[in-house]
């Protein structure tokens, strides 16, 4: 099948309007993660109200310096109906100040229940509406076909998950499949095929590789696969990884890097401006 290169009548697609604002604002990706700690150190209660306050401190703070926002859906699920509320009410928020918003919910189903998945994130008007979010090809890549489908139909995007950056993932990670290849592979290639980017564009359907796999990326052949799509990188910040990284994990495609911040950023925090700061000295540490 064809991905999701173009929307609504020829409009441009969501990989290159992230190209488009990685070349305006640098590589970083504002990741708003409010667990209960971060809230304590801005001294907010950890409840709907302080995830919103939370949330909109941040978003203010990285309007036009970072790329994208990226919410974490866990963090505000955890408070039921309200935490949901005030995750729609950002990404309203962010959609209405122009930035790309890539939601980190990592649904992987099949069928018509992947199908629910995307329309409740990828059609237009949902209230949960943001411009990528990342999806599991775990229960086989053709599962995703709902939502690629979707994507192609309105100019979103989707990052599927690959290399991950927590110590168990190399366990299916790397492991092979029938054929003889390491399954990232196999989801690296049909992430290539179904964005089906022209010469020169990033793709809309990229992939999640943490910034702390090592060699993996190159070594399983993911760079070579896969060429045209964005790569969402955690690991970077608290997580240990840093500008070096770019060149040693991601080779000759550094340039396709978003690098995902956290904590990294959060810590700057409460202050709006002090984040701000904090926000365009990571932009200028990872050009």
């Amino acid at each position: 099948m064809n991905g999701p290169e173009r929307g609504p009548a020829g409009a441009e697609g969501f990989g290159e309007r992230l190209r488009r604002a990685v070349q305006a604002h640098g590589p970083v990706v504002a990741g708003i993660d409010p667990h209960s700690s971060l809230l304590e150190a801005w001294s907010l209660p950890d409840t709907p109200e302080g995830l919103r306050e939370f949330s909109r401190i941040t978003l203010a703070a990285v309007r036009g310096t970072v790329a994208a926002i990226k919410p974490q859906s866990a963090f505000f699920e955890r408070h039921g109906s309200a935490g949901v509320a005030v995750l729609e009410e950002l990404l309203a928020a962010a959609r209405e100040a122009g930035m790309l918003t890539i939601l980190d919910v990592k649904r992987g189903d099949i069928g018509s229940t992947m199908g629910a998945y995307a329309q409740a994130h990828l059609l237009p008007g949902a209230p949960l509406e943001a411009d990528a979010i990342t999806v599991s090809p775990y229960l086989g890549a053709g599962s995703l076909d709902p939502a690629a489908a979707l994507a192609a139909e309105h100019g979103k995007g989707l990052f599927l998950l690959a290399l991950t950056s927590n110590p168990d993932g190399p366990q299916v990670q790397h492991a092979r499949t029938a054929s003889d290849t390491p399954v990232a592979l196999e989801i690296a290639r049909h992430a290539e095929r179904i964005g089906n980017a022209g010469p020169g564009e990033w793709s809309s359907v990229g992939l999640v590789v943490g910034a702390t796999v090592g060699r993996a990326y190159r070594e399983l052949g993911l760079a070579g696969a896969a060429p045209s799509v964005p790569l969402l990188a955690p690991g970077f910040g608290a997580q240990g990884a840093g500008p070096a990284q770019l060149s040693e994990v991601f080779g000759e495609n550094a340039g396709h890097v978003l690098v995902s911040l956290s904590r990294g950023l959060s810590v700057a925090g409460p202050d709006e401006a002090t984040l701000r700061a904090r926000a365009e000295a990571l932009q200028a540490d990872f050009r």
